[in-house]
């Protein structure tokens, strides 16, 4: 029997198809520094962990499709503090931002319709699109110029009469990028003059650094009713077992046609709802040191390989993220060779090799993604070992 299409054409994971490598070296005794996925070592909140353990109900029962209401209303509090006026059914509370993601992209196009969305870009947006019959059409973008967006025109000459919306992800992942107003301004009046939706990943809101801001795209009133937010407590929190996300929209069509798709799968989880609902509530003032401590972490990552001879990266102003080009011709080659193969003092890296962050074939062959997600001591440490990685790689594969 044959399974269908979506299930053989569907894109296998990039980086966690690699991860049985690394299993592998840690059976036999090899530390690992992982810096090759979003999992921050930032600890979870406190008033997360006593929502877990002060629970007292004696049945764990379904809850609303479209989400707990005090947690919405919290969400709605949280947009209020950055003079963004909601209301608490403009917000549906998904399985991580991943379901908000594929909502997003189920409600605004018909199979085989078209999203644009610059890339390099958060590689599950392959699995999203694959998932709802939707077509990726990719906005090449350049690291030698730290991956701005390019001129309207551009962006325009990918429009089509099959195009139904512009996805934008700022911070990036996986570049760091924060677009500025006039990259943004950019886009608005392009989804103005087609008739297009726009679409705003904002998962990485709060890390932003050197003083920028971030601009979500609910401050945009002249497009109220085009824009789309994805979002997710997971690195906002450092949650990202808990999967809670959510769409965002002041559009009542786009947010009813989503609850459908939310009662189709019942509801989202009860117990990680009121952890999401104690970590809105701590305040504000709950991200002044995290933000902090990712800046010094992006400046150690950062220091510590832009020596490295041939390399081009660029500085980022957000997320978690470094997206660089390395001296070499196959990044997942490299990956695996230093998972299998290279050890220094019984100690090797993970990182991401960035082919699968891109959708046009060949590109990304010499790019990786690297995570500032570790403490200082053992970034300072996994550079160390990747430099000496890299070094023995080249002279064995120049």
């Amino acid at each position: 029997m044959d399974i269908s299409q979506r299930g053989r054409e569907i894109q296998e994971s990039p980086i966690r198809k690699l991860k049985p490598f690394a299993d592998q070296a840690i059976a036999k005794g090899v530390h690992v520094y992982f810096i090759n996925i979003g999992q921050p070592d930032i600890p979870t909140p406190e008033p997360v962990w006593e929502a877990f353990r002060s629970c007292t109900d004696k049945v764990l029962s379904y809850g609303p499709a479209q989400g707990f209401l005090d947690l919405r209303s919290a969400i709605v509090g949280y947009f209020g503090g950055y003079g963004i006026s909601l209301e608490a059914d403009n917000v549906l509370i998904t399985i991580g931002g991943s379901e908000a993601i594929h909502y997003a992209f189920s409600v605004v196009a018909d199979p085989g319709e078209e999203i644009i969305i610059p890339e390099p870009f958060y590689t599950n947006y392959n699995g999203y699109a694959s998932g709802a019959n939707v077509r990726i059409v990719p906005l090449t973008l350049d690291v030698n110029d730290g991956f701005r967006l390019p001129p309207a025109e551009a962006i325009e000459s990918k429009i089509s009469e099959r195009t139904r919306a512009i996805l934008l992800c700022s911070p990036n992942n996986p570049t760091g990028t924060v677009y500025t107003s006039e990259e943004m301004d950019r886009v608005r009046e392009l989804v103005k003059k087609h008739d297009l939706f726009l679409i705003a990943d904002e998962v990485y809101k709060e890390f932003v650094y050197d003083g920028a801001v971030h601009k979500s795209i609910l401050e945009f009133d002249d497009i109220r009713d085009r824009a789309i937010v994805v979002d997710s407590i997971s690195k906002r929190f450092s949650c990202c077992g808990a999967r809670i996300g959510s769409v965002i929209t002041r559009n009542s069509e786009v947010y009813q046609a989503a609850l459908k798709f939310a009662q189709a799968r019942l509801c989202p989880p009860s117990m990680e709802q009121k952890a999401a609902l104690a970590a809105y509530s701590m305040g504000g003032g709950y991200f002044d040191p995290i933000r902090e401590e990712y800046q010094k972490r992006r400046d150690v990552l950062f220091d510590g390989f832009k020596d490295i001879p041939g390399i081009v990266m660029h500085k980022p102003q957000g997320a978690f993220y470094i997206h660089v080009k390395l001296p070499i011709r196959d990044s997942e080659h490299f990956v695996r060779w230093m998972l299998t193969d290279f050890r220094l003092d019984g100690e090797t890296v993970m990182v991401a090799p960035a082919q699968g962050f891109y959708c046009t074939p060949g590109k990304g062959l010499d790019e990786v993604r690297l995570a500032y997600v570790l403490k200082e001591e053992d970034l300072l440490r996994a550079i160390t070992v990747f430099k000496a990685g890299l070094k023995k790689y080249q002279e064995l594969f120049p």
